[in-house]
């Protein structure tokens, strides 16, 4: 399945509770849970007043579809090429 990088403003996401966090992590799998497709929620930056997400899923309407599911605001759906990181020196 394709990757996807998400962005999502959220005002003060970065004051976010751990309590609120865990709510919304909760909030989010239910949905993946829910949505009858293959989906799965990787990982979550918090950054400012910004979420960047990695989503693996069949296509970018279908992260359209979680966040409208969940009321997670979706503001970019861009889909990953690839990635590397320091050992890609090696």
């Amino acid at each position: 399945m394709p990757k996807y990088l998400i962005e999502r403003h959220v005002p003060g996401a970065s004051l976010l509770t751990p309590q609120e966090l865990r709510d919304i992590a909760a909030k989010s799998n239910a949905v993946v849970d829910g949505m009858g497709v293959p989906y799965v929620w990787e990982l979550t930056y918090v950054a400012g007043d910004r979420l960047y997400c990695v989503h693996a899923a069949e296509s970018p309407e279908a992260v359209r579809r979680h966040g409208a599911l969940g009321g997670f605001p979706v503001d970019a759906v861009t889909e990953i090429a690839t990635t590397f990181g320091p050992t890609t020196a090696n």
